[in-house]
């Protein structure tokens, strides 16, 4: 079943983000664009690889108005030990998730039930709650944090061009297609 358009139900979690706890919510996400980023544990391998890919790109992230959050079945505490022992991890700047009891996991279509792990899933939000972009990968296959920002980028584009579609590979300035006028001389 497809996560298109489906919207981000409620929920209130605990995170972790610049070395204090806070709590985040569905109101938090509404009125931006926002990155769910599942992984399925603190303190594995490839995970820290793919966060701080994402640290890396932060930033440029923010510019677009998009926030990231990272998120794992662990708790907060856990995120926070993690955090205190890993130079990789201390890079994180945007809010780490805890979803224990797998509520962010399971809405979002992740969650593994026989371990209580999430698969590794990426999720494009709009400023509606809606998820209009997602990927989801084996465990054993790490993730680009410069593909999910040119999908936002996309995502942004379409958001605002709605009679216009963005083709493979496209990034900002690049020519996009118009339905019905530019692929009649495609086929």
């Amino acid at each position: 079943m497809s996560m298109i358009q489906k919207e981000v139900g409620d929920f209130s979690v605990h995170a972790f983000q610049n070395n204090a706890f806070k709590t985040v919510t569905k109101a938090d996400i509404l009125g931006k664009w926002s990155v769910f980023f599942f992984y399925p544990a603190d303190f594995t391998f490839i995970c820290p690889t793919e966060l701080e890919d994402l640290a890396d790109k932060y930033d440029d992230f923010k510019s677009l108005g998009c926030e990231i959050y990272s998120v794992s079945c662990d708790t907060h505490f856990v995120h926070k030990a993690w955090h205190d022992i890993s130079k990789t991890i201390q890079k994180i700047r945007y809010p780490m998730l805890a979803d224990p009891t797998g509520v962010l996991a399971r809405d979002f279509g992740v969650l593994i039930e026989e371990t209580g792990l999430a698969e590794r899933g990426d999720f494009i939000v709009n400023p509606e709650g809606k998820i209009v972009a997602y990927e989801v990968t084996a465990g054993n296959v790490g993730r680009n944090a410069d593909e999910i920002f040119r999908r936002v980028q996309a995502s942004q584009f379409v958001a605002k061009n709605g009679d216009q579609v963005c083709p493979a590979k496209w990034k900002p300035g690049a020519t996009t297609l118009k339905p019905g006028i530019d692929l009649v001389g495609r086929l």
